[in-house]
């Protein structure tokens, strides 16, 4: 293996980590900004989120929906068995599974899909899937679900 792809995906870890930190922290325009562009956030029931602008948004509903979520909310992505696969200098994609916890205990669980391209700005993400397999049903995960669903 050469040194550019080593520095590549070190690069592409401490992007993932930093989506999550950032996510957890409430600095949004910071998670926003680890996207490409006209990088795209695409969740599960086919909601899809292209460019930072519309990232933001969707991520500012989410912010205000966790601070009502009880006493003390909190939120915690715990990200494992990352692979990444470099197919060049400037592409690579890549996979893990996510596990978050609230205050409430375990909340919900799934997979990240990652396509990752490198820009002027450093490594980013062109296009992040989030695939949901599971939520507790008395989860903060399950009351946005339910509230999003009451929306459309």
């Amino acid at each position: 293996m050469e040194a550019w792809e080593l520095a590549a995906r070190e690069a592409i870890r401490d992007l993932v980590a930093a989506y999550s930190h950032f996510g957890d922290t409430g600095r949004f325009d910071e998670l926003c900004a680890l996207f490409a562009p006209d990088g795209v956030l695409e969740l599960d029931a086919g909601r899809s989120f292209a460019g930072r602008a519309a990232i933001r948004v969707f991520l500012g509903d989410t912010a205000g929906s966790v601070r009502t979520a009880g006493p003390r909310p909190y939120i915690r992505h715990h990200v494992s068995n990352h692979r990444i696969d470099v197919a060049g200098p400037d592409d690579a994609s890549g996979a893990a599974y996510f596990f978050v916890v609230t205050e409430r205990g375990p909340d919900h669980w799934g997979r990240y899909r990652d396509r990752y391209s490198r820009t002027d700005e450093g490594w980013r993400f062109a296009h992040r899937r989030v695939r949901l397999d599971g939520m507790s049903p008395t989860s903060w995960a399950a009351e946005r679900r339910a509230a999003l669903q009451s929306k459309s």
